[in-house]
């Protein structure tokens, strides 16, 4: 995985990129917003300075190699909606988990599946990943959702021993 610039990602509509510090109001906004938060077990960032040192930490951890953070842009504005990632490798590297947010005024067009399209494409083709996993609360309807119509399985006998409400999908390569 490791390379020496970063991965942008186009799709139809979107711009996968780099987080950047200029994305702070939005990641800040995202990482606060009870609507965005209803289902997600974080802390909150509730300053443009933490942010910043957010958006810092991801840079660092993506040089480091521990993850691949994606700002989810429309591909005709800057402006970052959401973010996706894949994180949380096995020490093979064979397996990941994706996680992922979206403006809420931004939700219900599609936008997240395509994202998510992307990144599976991405993580199987040129990661050469086994396995993606995602752990989502067991009451995020539109994530259990998103997660079934990509073709995730729900693996019953797993628990997420951070967090019992989540519940675990993943899918396979093959």
């Amino acid at each position: 995985m490791k390379s020496a610039t970063f991965p942008e990602l186009h799709t139809k509509r979107l711009l996968l990129r780099q987080v950047k510090e200029s994305d702070a109001v939005n990641i800040q906004f995202l990482r606060s917003n009870d609507e965005v938060n209803t289902f997600i077990k974080r802390t909150k960032t509730n300053t443009i300075e933490e942010a910043i040192t957010f958006i810092t930490n991801i840079n660092i951890k993506i040089k480091d190699n521990a993850i691949l953070f994606w700002s989810i842009t429309l591909d005709n504005t800057p402006q970052l909606i959401g973010t996706i990632c894949l994180w949380n490798f096995s020490k093979d590297r064979k397996i990941a988990e994706v996680g992922y947010d979206l403006r809420p005024d931004f939700q219900g067009k599609g936008i997240m599946s395509e994202a998510l399209s992307c990144i599976l494409h991405y993580g199987f083709e040129q990661l050469q990943l086994d396995q993606i996993e995602a752990f989502t609360h067991r009451n995020n309807i539109a994530s259990k959702k998103l997660l079934t119509r990509h073709n995730f399985i729900l693996i019953e006998q797993r628990k997420d021993e951070a967090n019992h409400d989540n519940i675990i999908f993943s899918k396979s390569r093959n």
